[in-house]
């Protein structure tokens, strides 16, 4: 992608083909230059921005993908070397991806008055005036035991509890002394340039209470499926809830080299209908899943039901990353949830609830209700482990394939909630 100014260097995805030594290192040495890292050399395979600020290319050995910094005229060399049959696949620009959470769309002063009461409620809490711990859980108090999104997907009867599965969230890290996560096992990884795995926005927080949440919370509803899981927090998104492809790559190398059997990504970018999937992310996708990793994407939220209807984003809309829409508690589409608009991929695999969804907030909120196509995704990233503990020896493959199987089925189009709701084993 071209920078503004002349001497920003432009950043590409180069696809390198299978046997990256004998082949797509020495080639891409020819044409991007002598420096070249690999994750190979990092601790955990964990290749952080700042690692890589000097280097002219940094492969993730795990994927299959280099990622290139360079001026125009040594990016157009690689492109030009592309091709189905050499040691360079695919050149692709780096794409900047936002964390996919609705804004219920909300006129600008409901939505300032709604965070105003939430501001006030956590200062009172802080300062310990009486009455303000129920203000902050006014919301989780009408869902009594459990939200209403664990219950209609059958947690309460599950006797799973995803122990001994590790499971990756890639979004805005993690809020890591949560109090209703004493003793669970936490690995946090940053990268964000500048910024470590603490959560600053709430959004990664959020997802991954609902993956891997305790099943008894200090206050109000059960909101966790996954609830012994491990936990494996990339932060790939800065605190303003944004990343790019670069990040998100290195967090899923970096997930795939740790052995998580899911991979959760509540986060994407906006296509255009008729856009092609990338050819780098599904070689990325079908690699993890060999590995026996699962990508789970979220849809998009950009439809706007039922004026609009928008494509599956990117990059939930490759066909080797398991797409999920979004649904309300009386089993509707949610009117933001994005459709599956493009018959060679781009389909929606599977639905989970996703409108006002409480989960886990940073201190001092604790929980909070939010909405989106992010939301529903991590309700299937905590069911997949589950089914991982239950079926050890299934590969990611079969999963997904019990995922859909055991889906209930909607009185809706398949383009909107694929093979039906999602169903706890």
């Amino acid at each position: 992608m071209k920078g503004n100014a002349s001497d920003t260097p432009a950043r590409v995805l180069v696809l390198l083909a299978e046997g990256l030594e004998r082949f797509g290192i020495p080639a891409l040495e020819a044409l991007a230059g002598p420096r070249i890292a690999c994750s190979a050399d990092f601790a955990g395979c964990a290749v952080r921005a700042e690692d890589v600020e000097m280097v002219d290319a940094v492969v993730l050995d795990k994927l299959g993908v280099a990622l290139v910094s360079g001026d125009e005229a040594r990016i157009e060399r690689i492109r030009s070397q592309a091709s189905e049959s050499g040691p360079i696949l695919a050149v692709e620009p780096v794409r900047t991806v936002r964390a996919l959470v609705d804004s219920g769309r909300l006129p600008d002063y409901a939505r300032g008055y709604r965070d105003g009461v939430a501001d006030l409620a956590a200062r009172l809490s802080q300062a310990g005036i009486e009455g303000a711990e129920e203000l902050l859980h006014a919301e989780a108090v009408a869902e009594k035991d459990v939200t209403w999104g664990l219950s209609q997907i059958g947690m309460t009867s599950s006797k799973y509890s995803g122990k001994g599965i590790r499971v990756a969230v890639l979004d805005t890290g993690f809020d890591l002394k949560h109090p209703d996560f004493p003793g669970r096992e936490i690995e946090a990884m940053s990268f964000v340039k500048n910024e470590d795995g603490q959560d600053l926005h709430g959004h990664g927080t959020h997802c991954i209470g609902t993956a891997c949440g305790p099943k008894k919370p200090f206050a109000g509803p059960r909101y966790g499926i996954a609830h012994e899981a491990e936990i494996f927090s990339g932060k790939v998104l800065n605190a303003g809830g944004e990343g790019d492809d670069q990040g998100i790559l290195a967090g899923i190398n970096w997930a795939v080299t740790q052995k998580c059997r899911v991979i959760s990504m509540s986060l994407g970018a906006a296509i255009e209908a008729g856009e092609k999937h990338s050819a780098v992310y599904e070689k990325v996708a079908k690699r993890a899943l060999k590995a026996g990793t699962l990508i789970v994407a979220a849809a998009g939220n950009e439809s706007e039901r039922p004026r609009k209807f928008a494509p599956v984003g990117h990059p939930a809309n490759c066909p080797s990353i398991l797409a999920v829409g979004a649904v309300d508690e009386k089993g509707r589409v949610a009117s933001f949830s994005n459709r599956g608009l493009e018959p060679k991929g781009g389909q929606v695999d599977i639905a989970a609830p996703g409108v006002d969804v409480i989960s886990a907030f940073p201190m001092p909120f604790r929980t909070r209700k939010l909405s989106g196509t992010s939301m529903a995704t991590p309700h299937v990233s905590g069911v997949a482990a589950l089914l991982s503990e239950a079926n050890p020896s299934a590969t990611a493959l079969e999963i997904w394939s019990l995922l859909t199987q055991t889906a209930k089925r909607l009185p809706l189009l398949a383009s909107d909630v694929g093979a039906g709701l999602l169903q706890a084993p």
